[in-house]
């Protein structure tokens, strides 16, 4: 667990982070029966309003009952960002030490908690100007072209770039020509920006891939049985959204969306929101293993719930 034994005075957080259908809902209400936390929702999809069917976000029995901070914050039509997260994170968890009780972070979106844990760079927003002038040589010279050169001012993106990735190419050389400084030196510097908590992290992961692969084409289903087709369809009439909007990105919403577009056989649905979902899945699992490294809980024992309240015992004692 990424926990700070050198700063003992740090109030604790805990994060409980896992893949799509891992069941952490179902862990953190378990918990904040049994110690004095309060939920802070990690998910990149719950954010939006109106959007309840498709990003699994918990019914209005259950939010009266377990009240979570950072769900139904913008409209399907407005755009939500890491950077974002973490000063809103930040805030509620302040609010939540000072009145005596425990942040309990539970969520899929693995960007997010590694925004919160390492902070974020400070980097230049992106400007048309400069990408169009990069693009442009990009043309005439060829992407290998500019991945060489951006090895010459910043190696260590180069390094872990291919001569092709023309979007992270783009975006490493227009920073370097905004801030005169290379990508990765502007990232190391973002990194240093630890959060005041002694933060405790447990990852709910399946000891077997195929039972989660099962979930989550239950889940699909009745997500389908529970009228996200008409869910969409509402959205659309409700607000002027695009496909390409980051709300309509979302697992679920894009393969309905294109199914009502007339781009995707309708007797494709189900079949290809589960694909999309297990793939989903698949990065969150990469992420945990690879990226944030929690103390693993297997998600499938019946005793999940359990076993993480053992290893948060001795917060409360």
């Amino acid at each position: 667990m990424n926990e700070s034994p050198e700063n003992p005075a740090r109030p604790p957080a805990i994060l409980l982070m896992g893949p799509t259908a891992s069941g952490k809902t179902a862990v953190a209400m378990a918990l904040a029966r049994r110690f004095p936390v309060e939920l802070i929702s990690v998910d990149s999809a719950q954010v939006f309003r109106d959007m309840n069917i498709g990003t699994a976000k918990p019914d209005a029995a259950t939010l009266a009952k377990f009240p979570h901070h950072l769900i139904d914050l913008i409209a399907p039509t407005e755009a939500y960002s890491a950077a974002r997260f973490r000063t809103d994170a930040l805030t509620v968890m302040g609010e939540i030490t000072a009145r005596g009780k425990v942040p309990l972070l539970v969520g899929g979106t693995m960007l997010y908690f590694k925004a919160l844990i390492e902070g974020l760079a400070d980097l230049p927003p992106a400007d048309p100007a400069t990408r169009a002038a990069i693009d442009q040589d990009a043309a005439s010279r060829g992407w290998p072209a500019l991945h060489a050169e951006l090895a010459q001012v910043d190696p260590a993106t180069a390094a872990r770039l291919h001569t092709t990735d023309a979007q992270r190419i783009q975006r490493a050389l227009e920073v370097f020509r905004l801030a005169d400084r290379p990508l990765s030196d502007l990232i190391a510097a973002g990194k240093t920006q630890a959060p005041p908590y002694r933060l405790l992290s447990i990852g709910l992961l399946p000891a077997d891939r195929g039972v989660l692969h099962q979930r989550i084409a239950e889940r699909f289903a009745a997500m389908l049985d529970a009228g996200l087709e008409a869910e969409v369809g509402g959205l659309r009439n409700k607000y002027p959204l695009r496909v390409d909007l980051p709300s309509m990105r979302c697992v679920g919403y894009r393969q309905v969306w294109e199914v009502q577009d007339g781009l995707a056989p309708r007797s494709e649905l189900r079949d290809r929101g589960i694909y999309a979902t297990r793939q989903l899945a698949k990065r969150q699992i990469t992420w945990l293993k690879n990226t944030l490294r929690p103390q693993i809980v297997d998600c499938l024992a019946t005793d999940a719930d359990q076993r993480v309240t053992r290893l948060l015992d001795h917060i409360f004692r």
